[in-house]
C-alpha cells in the first residue's frame, strides 16, 4: 500500500486546533504541563511520546499549537488513518508496520520532512495504543534509525499519562522531557533501549507526583 502523505489544510489545522481544546476541556477535568525543552527560533525536533490512549492523535496538534509553534508532522498508522482521514490535513502520514519495505518508505519521506524549516515530527515508538503499564515500553527501531540519519536535529521524549485519582473525570499530564543526546553509532537496537529508557523516566516521574503533589506541572485549564 502506498504511503497516505501528509496534506496539510489552515483551515483544518484552524478547525481542529479549536476542537481540540474544546474537546480536551470536555473530557478531561485537568490538563497539566511540564516543560523542560522549547525549541529555538530555527530548531528541528522529533518528539517521542507513549501511546496508551485514544486522544494521543490530537495531542501533537495541541501541543505545537500551543507550546512549540513548528511545522509539524506525524507519523501515524495506516489502519488509524484509513478510518479517520483527516489527520492528513493536519500532518499526519501513514506507515504500515505490517510491512517492513512499506515502513521503510514512510520513515524515508519522514527523514524528507524534516528537511522543511522549523520541521518537527511526532512519533510513537511503540507503533500502536498499548495498555498503560508501569514496566518500561517496547519500542519498534524506527526511532533509532531517524536518529542516525539526522544531523542537528533535536530529540526529546514527552509522556502521556491520566489518571481518575481525585476524581471520576480523569485528568491529563503531559510531560515534555529535555533533549537526549546519545552517540549515533551505536546499534539501532542500543538506541532502542535507550530512547526507551528516556520516556520510562520522565513517565515514571509523572507517575510519582500526578494527582498527589503535581510537582513540576502547570495547569492548563
Amino acid at each position: 500500500m502506498n504511503i497516505i502523505p501528509a496534506d496539510e489544510s489552515k483551515f483544518f489545522i484552524w478547525f481542529f486546533d479549536h476542537y481540540t481544546k474544546w474537546a480536551l476541556k470536555r473530557r478531561f477535568k485537568h490538563l497539566w504541563v511540564k516543560q523542560s525543552y522549547q525549541p529555538g527560533n530555527n530548531a528541528k525536533t522529533v518528539y517521542f511520546l507513549n501511546h496508551n490512549l485514544w486522544w494521543d492523535g490530537l495531542i501533537p496538534l495541541y501541543l505545537n499549537q500551543k507550546i512549540f509553534h513548528q511545522n509539524a508532522r506525524a507519523l501515524m498508522e495506516d489502519k488509524q488513518m484509513q478510518q479517520y482521514t483527516f489527520f492528513s490535513k493536519i500532518g499526519a502520514f501513514s506507515i504500515n508496520l505490517e510491512d517492513p519495505k512499506a515502513s521503510v518508505a514512510s520513515l524515508r519521506y519522514a527523514l524528507k520532512s524534516m528537511q522543511r524549516k522549523r520541521a518537527s515530527l511526532f512519533i510513537y515508538p511503540e507503533g500502536e495504543i498499548t495498555p498503560a503499564s508501569e514496566k518500561e515500553p517496547e519500542f519498534k527501531q524506527g526511532l533509532a534509525w531517524l536518529y542516525q540519519k539526522t544531523e542537528e536535529v533535536d530529540f526529546v521524549p514527552i509522556a502521556i499519562y491520566s489518571h481518575n485519582l481525585r476524581s471520576s473525570k480523569p485528568e491529563l499530564y503531559l510531560s515534555i522531557g529535555q533533549l537526549v543526546d546519545h552517540d549515533k553509532q551505536l546499534s539501532k537496537s542500543n538506541l532502542t533501549d535507550l530512547f526507551k529508557q528516556d520516556l520510562h523516566k520522565i513517565l515514571t516521574e509523572t507517575r510519582s507526583v500526578a494527582g498527589f503533589s503535581d510537582e513540576g506541572f502547570s495547569k492548563q485549564f
